[in-house]
């Protein structure tokens, strides 16, 4: 199984600064081996544990994927209506707002989980990859893991 360590200039366990793990690290990473969270922890620490990894840097901090706490954005297609959330680093959407057939089953697609509640977005090792980077002055999400594999990428 290919692992692979995204990294960026910070790694946040919680974007809640009370939440739990460590306190935010500066030049941090997260190794992911399948769906799974292998190690995280100092770039250089992991590219030193997982020599074969492939590694990929990020602007700006990277932490958990979120919990989307509100209505799916509208668009022509569930699937298009799914994408918009991964664009925010969202890899959850609660299930009251995924309320139709076709919209769960392109988060199911996409790996987008739906919960029956709010749950913390938390990294943990051997937990769910799901990870988001935000960068820029604005704060937009240029990247998002979802369950391990990268499925939105800002140009």
């Amino acid at each position: 199984m290919a692992l692979t360590i995204h990294a960026a200039d910070e790694l946040r366990y919680s974007w809640d600064d009370a939440g739990p793990g460590p306190g935010p690290v500066k030049g941090g990473a997260v190794a992911v081996e399948g769906d799974r969270v292998a190690a995280t922890g100092a770039l250089e620490e992991l590219r030193e544990r997982f020599p074969g990894a492939r590694v990929r840097v990020w602007p700006g901090v990277l932490g958990p994927g979120l919990v989307h706490l509100g209505p799916v954005p509208d668009a022509p297609s569930p699937r298009e209506r799914v994408h918009a959330l991964l664009k925010l680093g969202a890899v959850a959407v609660l299930a009251e707002y995924a309320d139709t057939a076709d919209l769960r089953g392109a988060a199911e697609r996409n790996g987008v989980v739906v919960l029956p509640r709010v749950r913390p977005a938390v990294i943990v090792e051997a937990g769910r990859a799901d990870l988001a980077v935000f960068g820029g002055e604005d704060g937009v999400c240029l990247a998002t893991v979802c369950g391990g594999r990268l499925v939105h990428r800002r140009r």
